[in-house]
């Protein structure tokens, strides 16, 4: 086992208004480390006391220091930040796979590219310009503006904290907005590290305020408060739908970014010693705990055995164990109550006539015994109608769909609630530019899988959620319009003006 030093701190403080201090009812609550199974840190509980206090924090930094100053300078203070993410990526990524138990060698990937996503965003933070409109009234000079929304609360998941929640945190400071931000009860730690970094790169007090908690304890707060101008929520599907209605509200802006159960496609006249990685990589790198997880392989049949075994074969020589070494390829799942939905679904599938052809049960490793780990478990001739095939395990489990043709294909993978990713591995060029026109999925990887960048879009379609979240795109998600109308000299008489 790796070595694991205990936190300096005995307990962690949240970041309300430029201070870092306990929840204002004393309490605390235990993370816990997936591979050792064991709590190592205490992070604060905060209550709706708490969600009150960073909200008036937000909208007094909104309408203070950070309102006031330019947009360069933000952009200034963006890319500091940046800089100082990349001297301090090491240790956010440990800090990472201890508290979510995912690959080292993946958390170390992620912290080093975050700070792109503050240069970028930084970057365009003085390029947000309106435009001036040739109206159609006389002697009338009309421009647009593009204004900051206000307070933006940011709620993030446990399986890429960091990550995910720059995803929001860029674009919206970018656009002049203050945040408050409220991280996965499971994996806290790092966001209260990462928030340190707000505080030396110069922030204003207020700008950045991190919460940490329950969501069923001060999630409806953090979505209904008055003062929350928009809810950027990353989460399953059954909470993304409260977050929703509970914003309706009080029409608040939302953006959604929901779950998956993206297809990952393969033809016969694909390479498969690139396909048949990139099917495994798709599902088992990151425990199956991504909402892009391709954990429906959809095999031509005419290859179809031929993948299955070269599949389960590769599959075989994932080795499980510490996420923290960097030779281990699949870690544990993040959460207990995760772990057992995963074996719960692995039973359905059983129980619903899928094969099982590798895995579906916890390892019998004694060195891992204390850690939440499921063995990577492939089901082979599964049907459109199976649960396994409809819903999302988020685990370490695929389900391998036999089609004939392209046209098949394509109604397979349509065939879903979900609609944020796909996958194609062929070496057809017209199929290559053909079939994302008809996938209904919001990302389509030909011939690879699992690549985001901070340039391009990302976002589903159907109940995978609204909104985008990188690329420029992004930006205006957190910006709203401004119609400016001047009268240059030739007053219009009232009863000729219109709406």
């Amino acid at each position: 086992m790796i070595q694991r030093p205990p936190l300096a701190e005995d307990k962690l403080a949240m970041l309300i208004g430029g201070r870092w201090a306990a929840a204002a009812s004393g309490e605390y609550f235990e993370s816990y480390d997936p591979f050792t199974g064991k709590a190592w840190a205490l992070v604060p509980r905060a209550g709706v006391a708490d969600v009150d206090a960073a909200v008036e924090a937000a909208s007094q930094a909104f309408r203070g220091e950070w309102r006031s100053m330019t947009a360069s300078a933000r952009g200034q203070l963006m890319a500091r930040f940046a800089d100082l993410v990349a001297e301090k990526a090491e240790n956010l990524a440990v800090l990472e796979t201890r508290d979510n138990g995912k690959l080292i060698n993946e958390m170390r990937m992620q912290c080093k590219y975050i700070p792109q996503w503050f240069r970028f965003f930084g970057g365009l933070a003085d390029k947000i310009e309106g435009r001036v409109i040739p109206i159609d009234k006389p002697g009338v000079f009309n421009y647009t503006k593009l204004e900051p929304l206000g307070v933006v609360t940011a709620i993030t998941p446990w399986n890429s904290p960091l990550m995910l929640a720059t995803w929001k945190l860029a674009p919206a400071l970018a656009a002049g907005n203050t945040v408050v931000w409220k991280p996965s009860e499971f994996s806290s730690v790092s966001a209260l590290f990462f928030g340190r970094l707000f505080e030396k790169a110069g922030f204003p007090k207020g700008v950045v305020n991190i919460v940490t908690g329950f969501g069923h304890e001060i999630g409806d707060r953090m979505v209904t408060h008055p003062g929350v101008a928009k809810v950027a929520f990353t989460g399953g599907d059954a909470t993304g739908r409260r977050v929703y209605q509970a914003a309706a509200g009080g029409l608040k802006k939302v953006t959604l970014e929901l779950g998956g159960k993206s297809a990952n496609i393969v033809f016969a006249d694909a390479k498969l010693e690139a396909a048949i990685p990139g099917l495994v990589s798709g599902i088992f790198a990151a425990t199956g705990q991504t909402c892009i997880a391709g954990s429906r392989a959809l095999v031509q049949r005419s290859v179809y055995d031929q993948v299955v075994e070269k599949l389960v074969a590769f599959a075989k020589t994932a080795r499980i164990g510490d996420p923290l070494d960097p030779d281990t390829q699949v870690g544990p799942i993040t959460t207990l109550p995760q772990r057992k939905k995963v074996l719960d679904y692995i039973g359905i599938a059983r129980d619903e006539g899928a094969l099982q052809l590798l895995g579906g049960k916890v390892p019998e490793d004694k060195a891992i015994a204390d850690g939440w780990f499921v063995e990577p478990t492939i089901f082979g001739n599964v049907s459109q109608s199976m649960r396994i095939a409809q819903e999302e395990v988020f685990g370490p489990v695929l389900s391998i769909i036999p089609f004939e043709d392209e046209d098949e294909a394509v109604a397979i993978a349509n065939d879903s609630i979900y609609g944020l990713a796909a996958g194609l591995w062929t070496q057809d060029i017209g199929r290559g530019i053909r079939l994302p026109d008809r996938l209904e999925a919001g990302i389509v990887w030909v011939n690879m899988y699992r690549a985001t960048s901070y340039l391009s879009p990302f976002g589903g379609y159907k109940q995978s959620g609204f909104g985008r979240e990188n690329g420029r795109t992004a930006i205006y998600e957190y910006l709203q319009e401004k119609s400016v109308w001047i009268d240059a000299g030739n007053s219009i008489p009232a009863p000729f003006v219109q709406r």
